[in-house]
């Protein structure tokens, strides 16, 4: 069973390291690289490989501090997150990737983005961003880290997570990465981009996001010379869950184009 993320999880096939989840396929041509929101882990990509295309390998990605990682530390800061995701995906970086981020998950896709931009071994094709502003744009006022500014933001946005939070034993488990990654993301504060990315961005919204209305979906063009594409789908900050298809349906079409390049 996995109760907000900290259960036993899905049956991920291949060999795992600390940092990522792999589920295999026969003809691997593409990697698609996913990173959970705050608080989040990699069991919120469990039921994306069914519907992925053929040929496409997903790594999703555990952070410390939850499932089982719970004994870690979370990340203190971007800086060490990123990197840490980045070395884990050397050796993984044999075939084309794409990089899928929900929510604080958007910024550390984008954080490795940069970091794999001018490596020899790397080939990044695509930046998929949800629920975020560019990074460096300025967002709404950071949350209170105190339990009650935490659980009311977690019940405003009714996440995956949002049922646990009532429960004494779960919440128990879920606070530390759920402030510990808000702490993060309070102290990322990056300058705009000296030198954009040279690879396109689609960046996925909910109609209804009080977290990132999707207009502010359109800060991504500043971070990329290779043109940014906005979807919007009806729904709120976790509109990928309600529209779990038809996001998967899109990205179908989005990796295409990717997947027929490696034939």
């Amino acid at each position: 069973m996995t109760v907000g993320g900290h259960g036993v999880g899905p049956a991920w096939t291949g060999t795992r390291s600390r940092w990522l989840r792999h589920h295999r396929v026969g003809e691997p041509r593409l990697r698609l690289v996913c990173l959970p929101h705050a608080g989040g882990t990699a069991t919120a990509y469990a039921g994306w490989p069914p519907l992925l295309p053929a040929g496409v390998e997903l790594l999703a990605v555990q952070y410390p501090g939850r499932q089982d990682r719970l004994a870690e530390p979370c990340e203190t800061s971007m800086t060490a997150l990123a990197d840490a995701v980045t070395d884990a995906l050397t050796g993984r970086l044999d075939l084309p990737v794409a990089l899928f981020g929900h929510s604080m998950g958007s910024a550390v896709a984008y954080e490795v983005a940069l970091r794999l931009r001018d490596r020899a071994d790397a080939d990044v094709v695509a930046l998929l961003v949800s629920g975020r502003r560019a990074p460096h744009r300025r967002g709404p006022a950071p949350l209170p880290l105190d339990d009650a500014g935490l659980l009311a933001s977690a019940a405003r946005l009714a996440g995956p997570e949002a049922w646990a939070y009532d429960h004494p034993d779960l919440r128990e488990l879920l606070m530390p990465s759920l402030r510990g990654d808000h702490r993060l993301l309070d102290a990322y504060r990056p300058d705009p981009p000296a030198e954009r990315l040279r690879i396109p961005v689609t960046a996925y919204g909910g109609d209804c996001d009080p977290v990132c209305p999707a207009a502010d979906l359109d800060t991504w063009a500043e971070v990329t010379d290779a043109g940014l594409e906005t979807v919007v789908l009806p729904g709120g900050h976790f509109f990928l869950r309600e529209q779990e298809a038809a996001l998967l349906a899109e990205l179908r079409t989005r990796l295409a184009p990717h997947l027929e390049e490696v034939r």
